[in-house]
């Protein structure tokens, strides 16, 4: 299996996870939903730059999350 595909997947992966665990997503505030958003984005867009590599998937999400918290303020 190629390194872009294995990429893909686990950019997938990892979204169906983050989003996975928004069950409790009503009663989550504005900012919460926000982080949340932005970490999933965050690591999608990690993992499609570094070719699936764990540590721009992770370090993506934890960049977007942060992005995401601080949108999430207003």
């Amino acid at each position: 299996m190629k390194a872009a595909t294995l990429g893909k997947l686990g950019a997938i992966g990892l979204l169906t996870l983050v989003m996975s665990g928004c069950s409790s997503w009503d009663n989550m505030s504005h900012r919460q939903k926000s982080t949340v958003t932005g970490a999933g984005l965050g690591g999608v867009a990690g993992a499609v730059l570094t070719g699936g590599g764990i540590l721009g998937t992770v370090g993506g999400a934890a960049i977007g999350g942060v992005i995401g918290d601080q949108v999430g303020k207003n």
